[in-house]
Order: C-alpha cells, then structure tokens, then sequence
C-alpha cells in the first residue's frame, strides 16, 4: 500500500518537469488580494505569483497575514533547530537532560511555563511598542528600520532588503514544514517516508 502511494505521489509530480509550453489546455486565475502581490514571496516556487491558497486575506488584513506567518515562521526556524541540536550537537547535564524533545517539553514544571509564557508576552509587548515607535519586525510595510537588529544585518539597499526577506520567508516556509514533519513522524510512526529526525 505504502508502496503504491509513493508511486502514485511521484508519477503525479512529474507534471511539475514538463516544460510550459508543452501545457495545453488549461489556465488557472487565483483570485489574489492586490495588496498581497506587492509583498515580498512571490518567487519560482508559487510560478511568480502571490501564493493564497486557502484565500486567507478575503477575511484577515493582508499585514496580519504576513506578520502571523513570520512569527511562527521564525519559532518554527527556533524550534527545528531545538529538534535537531540536543540529539546531533549535545545538551545539558540535569533532570531535563534527554535527546527527546517532547520528553523534555513534558518534563518541565508548571512554574517554567509560566515563565515562558511571560517572556514570550514580553517580547510581543516591546514589538508592540517599538511598531508605535515606527519600527517593524516586517519592514516590508514601509518602516525602514527593523524592531531588532543588533548586528545591523539588515541591508541598506532596497533590492538586498527584498532579497534577504524573501530569504527569510523561504526559511520559515520551510522551517514551518519541517517541524509539522518531525512532529508527524514523533506522533504517528512511520507516517512521514525516510525520517532522519524521529
């Protein structure tokens, strides 16, 4: 059965190969907020157009949109790397110390969630305050200067700022992939093909 999936998955991908001009037949028109084409995202991956499938930004403002999916992109980056380290890199000695995240995640007390939780509200409340400030944590709606960026890292140059965003989103997209896959094959074994990571 496995078997036949993958097949079944692989033969219908290769519609992705066949050059466009040998496509004949068919078009497609997505219906695509003119706000959400003028962000950073569209690339070769979403055929150079701006990517809503489910067609979120009919009923979200097209900034929450961007700014939910940067945020969980970067805790998604945050939280694969954390997947990953302690198994491959090393961790520390102590009661929490294990290669299993979810184990360890269990093993913490109520009293280290609450504090994760206030730090976490605290860094909402400075991003809050710094946006009221003219600063953004996505500089893609018309602040020049990033809420945190204590390296300056962030490009000087318009074409550099939009190729590092759209870096980033990439990273999160994928991040965001990622760790939904780690999680699938902790929970569900043997539901996510040649898992390096469960």
């Amino acid at each position: 059965m496995k078997t036949a999936a993958i097949f079944s998955i692989l033969i219908g991908s290769v519609a992705a190969f066949i050059p466009s001009s040998s496509r004949v037949g068919y078009t497609t028109s997505i219906n695509v907020s003119p706000d959400l084409e003028r962000l950073v995202g569209a690339s070769v991956e979403t055929g150079g157009a701006a990517w809503d499938p489910l067609d979120v930004t009919d009923f979200v403002p097209v900034e929450y949109a961007r700014k939910a999916e940067l945020a969980n992109g970067r805790v998604a980056m945050l939280a694969t790397v954390g997947w990953i380290w302690p198994k491959y890199v090393g961790h520390f000695q102590g009661s929490l110390s294990t290669e299993d995240p979810i184990a360890a995640a269990r093993k913490c007390d109520l009293q280290f969630w609450a504090q994760f939780i206030a730090l976490c509200g605290a860094f909402e409340v400075y991003k809050y305050q710094q946006e009221m400030n003219g600063k953004s944590y996505t500089p893609q709606f018309g602040a020049d200067t990033p809420v945190y960026d204590i390296m300056d890292l962030y490009p000087k140059d318009e074409a550099k700022r939009k190729e590092m965003e759209l870096a980033e989103l990439k990273n999160a997209r994928l991040a965001m992939l990622g760790i939904a896959g780690f999680a699938a094959s902790y929970f569900i074994p043997g539901s996510v093909p040649w898992a390096p990571f469960s």
